[in-house]
């Protein structure tokens, strides 16, 4: 009935788990392949495309289209990019849209980042985080995508030909037959495409009313959060009992690959009651070696209680990290030294793995061979927990680096434990 498709695995998580919080089953693959051995009623498609080459991404799109055609062509598709919109000047938001409207035959469909209980908004079709526009905000200086022009018509307009344009803040607080009017206007006047003002949940109500018919829409997790309640009202599926938190057993280890301001914090803070070990991108050894010795710290202090494994550098280091190896190559370094730690951890006894970053989450996924994760109800912006059934079930949560509390890694780990040695589902 929907199948998402995230340019990352945190967000896909992420959008399974509001659909579950919906009362509607979810499973997110990592696999495309593994697309044709699930049968929930909504898939979530977790793709590695965001900061992918612009062909690559295409490529990868038109594969997951092509797997679900092969299973029965859901009612809706749904593209889940960052509540930041990160992308560059050749996409892949709009390459990406591009193949999803073709495949699907959509007139129109907008486009509807904003996150607002993460203080990411939409007004006059410019990006703010919090009071700042993005160009103004840390997002400025991302390593990978940074965000240097809060106009969404200008950022996306020079990644597609078709015709890009906007569904202003009056529009969408007149209610949701405003907005579906307005975007079927723009679509006749040879516009498809409508970046939507988005100030408050309010308003992601009157524009979920407005698009959950849509064969293709594209935006944030939030808006899907009000679409299972019209999926019911209007007879498409019934209601499921709402699953509870998901627990395991085993130590507990954070890998943290982000170099988002937050999880720096973050991994401070943790670091004032547990072992953190900062791994140094600029040391003369292989990844291989680097991950080994990593992964021996890691297991020695486990038995202990919680420890983290970092390579999400300061931004001085980022800037030295990406002269040696490019900026390409200084993300690689980092995703595969923490995917092989994780792969050893896991060997070793961890059952309780928190992951800091939307590419460390798919590299780590990818290197454990995990194809399909059972997800949890949605609990906070930016991070889901999961569980997978490896050799012996591992229990995840897939935050995004820019989100989550201070003092969430030693919170959530806790939260993550099975108390008392009882099985859990």
């Amino acid at each position: 009935m929907f199948a998402g498709i995230a340019d990352d695995l945190t967000g896909a998580v992420e959008l399974a788990g509001v659909v579950e919080t919906g009362g509607v089953p979810a499973r997110v693959v990592t696999r495309i392949e593994a697309i044709a051995h699930v049968d929930t009623p909504a898939i979530v498609v977790a793709l590695r495309s965001r900061v992918a080459p612009a062909a690559q991404a295409v490529a990868e799109f038109r594969r997951v289209v092509q797997a679900l055609a092969a299973r029965g062509r859901p009612r809706q598709i749904f593209f889940k990019y960052c509540a930041t919109f990160d992308s560059t000047p050749q996409g892949n938001i709009g390459p990406c849209t591009d193949v999803l409207f073709d495949t699907t035959q959509a007139t129109h469909t907008l486009f509807c980042p904003a996150f607002p209980a993460a203080a990411r908004t939409v007004y006059q079709g410019h990006l703010f985080v919090a009071d700042q526009l993005v160009s103004n905000s840390p997002k400025k200086d991302d390593p990978l995508t940074p965000m240097r022009e809060p106009d969404l018509v200008k950022v996306l307009a020079p990644q597609t030909a078709r015709a890009v344009g906007r569904i202003p803040y009056a529009i969408v607080a007149a209610g949701p037959q405003a907005i579906r009017v307005r975007a079927a206007a723009l679509a006749k006047d040879g516009v498809p495409y409508a970046i939507v003002d988005t100030t408050s949940d309010a308003d992601l109500a009157r524009i979920a009313e407005a698009t959950w018919d849509l064969p293709l829409m594209t935006g944030g997790s939030t808006i899907v959060e009000h679409y299972p309640a019209h999926w019911r009202a209007n007879g498409l599926i019934a209601p499921h009992g709402k699953r509870a938190a998901i627990r395991g057993d085993g130590f507990g280890l954070v890998l943290a690959g982000s170099c988002a301001d937050r999880t720096r914090e973050q991994i401070a803070r943790f670091g004032a009651s547990h072992p953190v070990l900062e791994v140094d991108l600029l040391e003369d050894i292989d990844d291989r070696a680097a991950a080994d010795a990593a992964a021996a710290w890691a297991i020695r202090h486990l038995p202990h209680g919680p420890v983290c494994v970092a390579t999400g550098a300061d931004p001085a280091g980022v800037v030295k990290a990406q002269a040696k190896f490019g900026v390409a190559g200084a993300a690689r370094r980092a995703e595969t030294i923490l995917a092989i730690v994780a792969r050893k951890a896991v060997d070793a006894g961890v059952g309780r793995l928190l992951v800091a970053g939307g590419e460390t989450s798919g590299a780590i996924v990818e290197t454990l061979g995990i194809d399909i994760l059972s997800v949890a109800p949605y609990v906070a912006p930016g991070i889901g927990t999961c569980v997978a059934q490896t050799p012996r079930p591992l229990t995840l949560c897939l935050k995004s680096g820019k989100l989550g509390d201070v003092d969430m890694f030693e919170r959530v780990l806790t939260q993550m434990e099975l108390p008392h040695g009882r099985a859990d589902e």
